[in-house]
This record gives C-alpha cells, sequence and structure tokens, in this order.
C-alpha cells in the first residue's frame, strides 16, 4: 500500500516571475561570478542498454520472464499476509476450496485499437478516432499463469484501474463455469529503497523534457532563456547563486518536434533545402553545447526524437550533436534512464509508458498512475501489448528492484508533482515533468530536502 504525502515547493507561491533576470550585477562577486557546484554521479542503467538487438524471438517469452522473476518475492509476501492458503496453478484448480493464484493480468478491452478492425465492416478504424481512453464497461480482467487462464469476477476487483501485464496474487474459490471468484488480491507493492542520504548542503538536479525545436507554434524565445539560466547568463545574485547549485541537467526526451524534417534531407537534393530541414537538430546541438559547457547534461530520447521506437530507447546517436558530443560533459542516455546523485537516486521515462497506461486505465490522475507502477513492481506493463518493446528473452529490465528516490515521467500535458510513502517507510517523490515548448517549465529537486523548485520562463512582456 502506497500512501501520499505533501510535497514540499521551494521559491514564491502561486506562478513565479523573475523581473529581475536581466538585472545588473549587484555586487563585484555576482560580477566575477560563481563556481559551479560539484556532485557524485552514478550510472545505474545499464539494464536498459541492450547488447544485440535480435527479433527473432517470440513476445510470450517476456510475460514469462516478467512471472517468473516477480512470483518469488510476492509469494512471500502474500503468504505473510495470508497464511494457511494454499497455492494452485490455473489447471489444477480444486473445487469448492479457497485457494491462491499467481499470474499476469491481461485485460479484455472491445474498444482497444487492433490492426484487423481495418477490415471489420461494422467496427472501422474512425470509431476510435478522437479518444483518449480506450477503457469500457464491459472490460474484464483475465489471469494467466504458466499453465493456463481464467476469468475472474469479484465486487472488489478493481477492473477500471488494472492494465495488461500487471502480475498480481488473488485468493478466492473456483466458480462453476471455470470462471474465478475473487475474494482479496496483492501485488508486489513498494520495492525496498536504500536509505535516503543526509546532505550538508542545497544542491539541485534540473529536470526538463519537451523543448520541441521545430515546433512553429512555440516562442524560440523560451528556450535560450532556459539555456542562459541555466548557464548562469541570467538573474540577480540571488538567483545565480541557486543556478550554481544545479549540479546536472536532465532532459527527458522531446528535443524535436518531429522527425520529418530530418527524413526530408535525405530527400532533398539542393543544399539549401537540406540546411533548412536540418536546422532543428542543428540548433539544438547549439543549445546543448552551450550547456555542456558550464554543467553536465544527459540527454534522453523521447518518442517524435530520432532513436529506436521501441523500449528500452537506446542514447540517440552522436553525430546527431557534433558540437554538443565534443563535451566530456555531455552524455547520451537511454529511456529508461536510471542514476545517482550524491546518493540520491532517480528513475525516469520521456513519458511513453504513463500515456500508453493513462489510455487503458480510468484514472485520470497521472500521480495516480505513477503510484500504481510503484506497486505493481513495473516500469512499463502494457509493454509488449500496447506499448512496443523488444523481445527480451531472459530478462525484463523494466522491473522495479529497487523504489527510486525520485521518480519522473516527462512529455507530459502539466505540470504536477506528489511524496508518496512505502510500506516500509520508503519515500519516492512523484514529478511529471510538462512540454517545455508548451509550457516553459523547468523543474529544479533539491537533493538536500526533495523539495522541487518549478520556473517558468514565459517570453511575453505582457504575461
Amino acid at each position: 500500500m502506497v500512501t501520499e504525502a505533501v510535497v514540499e515547493l521551494e521559491g514564491p507561491s502561486g506562478r513565479p516571475k523573475y523581473d529581475d533576470l536581466l538585472s545588473n550585477p549587484t555586487s563585484d562577486a555576482q560580477a566575477a561570478g560563481h563556481m559551479r557546484a560539484s556532485a557524485v554521479y552514478k550510472q545505474k542503467g545499464d539494464r536498459f542498454k541492450l547488447a544485440t538487438q535480435a527479433f527473432d524471438r517470440q513476445y510470450a517469452h517476456i510475460y514469462f520472464q516478467r512471472l517468473m522473476l516477480m512470483k518469488p518475492p510476492l509469494l512471500t509476501k502474500v503468504r505473510q499476509k495470508w497464511p494457511g492458503v494454499q497455492l494452485a496453478n490455473i489447471l489444477t484448480l480444486p473445487e469448492n476450496d479457497e485457494v491462491l493464484v499467481v499470474g499476469t493480468v491481461y485485460k479484455d478491452m472491445k474498444l482497444k485499437p487492433s490492426i484487423l478492425d481495418e477490415y471489420v465492416k461494422d467496427r472501422g478504424a474512425s470509431q476510435l478516432v478522437g479518444r483518449t481512453k480506450f477503457v469500457g464497461a464491459d472490460d474484464s480482467i483475465i489471469l494467466e499463469d504458466e499453465s493456463a487462464r481464467m476469468k475472474l469476477r469479484g465486487e472488489g476487483l478493481p477492473v477500471g484501474q488494472l492494465v495488461t501485464g500487471v502480475v498480481m496474487a488473488v485468493k478466492g474459490v473456483a466458480a462453476p463455469g471455470g470462471d474465478f471468484q475473487v475474494n482479496a488480491f496483492c501485488f508486489a507493492d513498494m520495492a525496498p529503497q536504500a536509505p535516503l542520504p543526509s546532505l550538508s548542503e542545497d544542491k539541485y538536479v534540473a529536470l526538463v523534457s519537451g523543448l520541441g525545436v521545430g515546433d512553429d507554434a512555440a516562442d524560440p524565445l523560451k528556450l535560450s532563456l532556459l539555456v542562459d539560466y541555466l548557464v548562469g547568463s541570467l538573474a540577480s545574485d540571488e538567483e545565480q547563486t541557486r543556478v550554481s547549485k544545479i549540479v546536472r541537467v536532465v532532459v527527458a526526451g522531446g528535443l524535436l518536434k518531429s522527425t520529418e524534417g530530418l527524413l526530408q534531407a535525405i530527400t532533398h537534393k539542393q543544399p539549401r533545402q537540406q540546411a533548412a530541414a536540418l536546422a532543428p537538430i542543428r540548433e539544438v546541438d547549439m543549445c546543448l553545447s552551450e550547456l555542456a559547457g558550464a554543467v553536465p547534461v544527459e540527454v534522453m530520447p523521447g518518442n517524435n526524437d530520432p532513436a529506436n521506437h521501441s523500449l528500452p530507447q537506446q542514447p540517440l546517436h552522436r553525430c546527431l550533436f557534433p558540437l554538443a558530443s565534443s563535451f566530456t560533459s555531455f552524455n547520451r542516455v537511454t529511456n529508461p534512464h536510471e542514476f545517482e546523485v550524491d546518493g540520491i537516486s532517480f528513475l525516469g521515462t520521456s513519458g511513453q509508458n504513463l500515456d500508453d497506461i493513462y489510455k487503458y486505465s480510468v484514472e485520470e490522475n497521472r500521480l495516480t498512475l505513477l503510484q500504481r507502477m510503484l506497486e505493481w513492481g513495473h516500469l512499463v506493463p502494457t509493454a509488449p501489448d500496447t506499448l512496443t518493446c523488444y523481445p527480451l528473452s531472459d530478462s525484463d529490465p523494466f522491473i522495479l528492484q529497487s523504489a527510486p528516490h525520485v521518480f519522473y515521467v516527462g512529455n507530459q500535458p502539466a505540470y504536477s508533482s506528489q511524496m508518496v510513502a512505502g510500506p516500509e517507510g520508503q519515500k519516492v517523490l512523484l514529478i511529471c515533468l510538462p512540454r517545455f515548448s508548451s509550457s516553459g517549465t523547468l523543474i529544479l529537486v533539491n537533493l538536500k530536502t526533495l523539495a522541487v523548485h518549478p520556473i517558468q520562463f514565459d517570453a511575453d512582456i505582457s504575461a
């Protein structure tokens, strides 16, 4: 069970306005500049790096490995919760005896899009156009283990909240007709967490996503202000002191509005046309190189970025960033991405996992869905059913073996954050990062207090 707590906010209340961003230095110390703080960094996302990229395997292996890896710790928990209840598999369920079964959820949804719908006369793709969710009142839950599958029923079963791919334990009785009457259910719950270190001074990790370079509707001045702020070229002495304590910047995907320009550059024969098509990625490279010259930068690929589409997305190719790649402080990382700064662990994605779960759950609050991922013990449960991933046969890198201190997702419709607590005293800061191109929002996380400091950049002088 995960409980909610109040997240601490730093900075001005409401919508902060930094009217002194372009102010003159107020002291000789400010004119001389500030020394950038440093922190101990540790890369923890090696499991998301693929040694080989083979597509000659069946996706069924992923579900089997997920169940085999998550079943033992889940059994340990349910045997403490339901002592004396016999474990059974679906194929040999006894009649009229209360048993517990561990399996993988499959959510049967009539509205779920299918490529075959295009060829069905009475239900075409046009019926699904415009939908943001595909849940319906007639959805049902099927549980599958190593031996067989069965349909679950029960008044307390959270059909609308569950999604395909979740591993769960159910307690109940086999009903006539092959269904299973559920009396209680249990998930893996939040994984163990490393102790929160005690830090003596304020340090910050900056999180941003959805730069959306190449979007004609976006204001390019926002991005310019963001870069100038992070390198320390803006703000008053007080704000520059805070900026000097930013030890790392993480860009959680969404660098480009789309990759259409890169594809067009291949077909264009005229140098002028090629230069125009490549302008967005060159602008990104210039911005990132300027940032990397002042602070360590990590760039994750996103849904519309020039990277592989299947999760885990591998680092963007260095040829896309000829300027930024010349800095040792510039790091191209995977999506998902896990790292540690001064003992504070971060785990995040560019948003595809949360966006996909949102479509197949009745839940509207995206922070609640992040909570559910921690309770389910899995980062991307809907892959490979409705979200593409590599057909891994011997592991599942998305299983949450440990709980992070900060869990973030990028490219969300709006900013939100929340602190949640686990059953063993774990505390996780959840953050939904909005698209910068539309919101102009940068998030600073204080490593000492885990307080959140949102900063909004607006180029509209009348705002």
